[in-house]
């Protein structure tokens, strides 16, 4: 059967492939899929929210489901009022990527995103036209709320709010132009910090750079948190599920470090318990949860699957390397917001960002991409297995290939044509060195296949 969900969502470029006409054809399968019932609506800051927003109310309408339109909000706001108003969520957001893109993705009732056996029954809906519109009598009704102010109360009060004021942080915010606007700055000072914001006016343009909160684009806050002797620095994605931290000293931290830093803490202050992330996160997850007392457990890539996995075996923490944390105590989903508050936290109890990290097991996670069209990716990975098939491997996502001193993981993009090669070992050359000997592999066999 064809295709349309990716890893997050679906995603296009808006009036290419993510126009009005798919939005409502889509949005019509869902509304057939769900039957009568309430769905809540959230987008991001780009221009053409709007015009999908209205093209998806307008075909969940004629199935006669009611729509709550909550505005521009984050990802994991709308997660956490699905669960709590709605039987469903969609959110209108390409996530990290440029502004011309959008998409479409779904949240479950329980606040999760929609397992991959929903959206297959979505798929077939939507590719085999059967629609169940219903007449004019009963046909659903469009409202607003508001989306924000519950979340940044919830969010408050999964921290220690004593103790973060008392130690009068210093927080430089970088807010991409995107939704994060309308939480973190403010949960931050009402935590008692003094913030100081980057691109905090919402722009779905993205005129401060792009939204994916990589070194090279988050330039400025780096700058900035050094200019101001600040504490730390905090940047969010486009629509603020994931966080990046600078720390005192202007470092770039990778996602890799947060999750780290956090996993160890969980650990720690729960006495043990599971913690769940993908197979591409850093071997130092491993050593500080089981150093900790605590069990790890690997799935494959995306936070969907992260999440179920934590749901199942009752978890106290996960995440993915990206940046994006889920706490349990919290709800099922990455938070970005959430994530800052307790990096905060963590700083004001145990000292600086700096040092927290430094104390980490230390390795060097090198990350690359390779263009592969979508329908070479099964083919490419068949290959791969049987080329490296005497090696100690893993394939719950890709293929992942052990070494004595390090690992390579290479698996297919599940929202572009590309594949995906991580490498990871103590060192930064040996983690290189394995990075190109394993994508000059992947390159000579997809040589052979176009």
């Amino acid at each position: 059967m064809k295709k349309l969900f990716g890893t997050n969502g679906v995603r296009g470029v808006v009036n290419e492939d993510m126009n009005i006409d798919f939005a409502l054809r889509l949005s019509k399968a869902i509304g057939t899929w769900l039957g009568e019932g309430t769905v809540a609506i959230g987008t991001d800051t780009r221009l053409s929210n709007h015009m999908l927003k209205s093209s998806v109310a307008s075909g969940l309408m004629a199935c006669g489901c009611d729509v709550i339109d909550i505005g521009e909000v984050p990802t994991p706001a709308l997660q956490m009022y699905t669960r709590e108003k709605a039987d469903l969520g969609i959110g209108i957001t390409a996530s990290h990527n440029p502004p011309r893109f959008n998409g479409i993705k779904c949240v479950d009732g329980d606040g999760t995103e929609l397992v991959r056996w929903k959206e297959e029954e979505i798929e077939k809906i939507y590719f085999t036209l059967e629609f169940k519109t219903v007449d004019w009598k009963s046909v659903g009704r469009l409202s607003s709320d508001d989306g924000i102010e519950s979340y940044n109360q919830a969010v408050l009060a999964n921290v220690d709010k004593d103790l973060i004021k008392k130690a009068k942080l210093k927080v430089v915010v970088d807010c991409a132009n995107g939704v994060g606007t309308y939480s973190t700055p403010a949960i931050l000072r009402e935590l008692g910090c003094r913030v100081i914001t980057l691109n905090a006016q919402p722009d779905g343009t993205f005129p401060g750079h792009e939204s994916e909160p990589t070194e090279r684009n988050l330039r400025d806050l780096i700058s900035m948190v050094k200019e101001t002797d600040a504490d730390l620095g905090i940047a969010n994605d486009g629509d603020a599920d994931r966080a990046i931290f600078i720390d005192e000293n202007g470092r770039f931290l990778h996602g890799d470090r947060t999750l780290t830093l956090v996993a160890k803490n969980e650990v720690e202050k729960h006495g043990g318990g599971t913690v769940v992330t993908p197979v591409s996160s850093s071997s130092s997850v491993k050593d500080v949860v089981e150093e900790e007392g605590g069990e790890l457990v690997y799935t494959a890539v995306g936070s969907p699957i992260v999440a179920r996995e934590m749901i199942e075996r009752k978890a106290i923490f996960g995440g993915e390397e990206n940046g994006g944390l889920i706490f349990s105590d919290h709800q099922y989903c990455r938070d970005a917001a959430m994530t800052a508050a307790k990096v905060v936290e963590l700083v004001a109890d145990k000292g600086s960002l700096s040092s927290l990290v430094d104390s980490l097991p230390q390795y060097s996670l090198d990350k690359r991409g390779l263009k592969c069209r979508n329908e070479l990716k099964e083919r490419l990975m068949e290959e791969l297995k049987s080329f490296y098939n005497e090696c100690d491997y893993d394939d719950t996502d890709g293929l992942k290939i052990y070494y004595d001193d390090g690992w390579v993981l290479i698996r297919p993009s599940g929202t572009e044509p590309k594949v995906r090669i991580y490498s990871e070992a103590k060192d930064k050359n040996r983690a290189e060195a394995l990075g190109d000997k394993h994508l000059g592999q992947v390159e000579k066999i997809l040589s052979r296949l176009i």
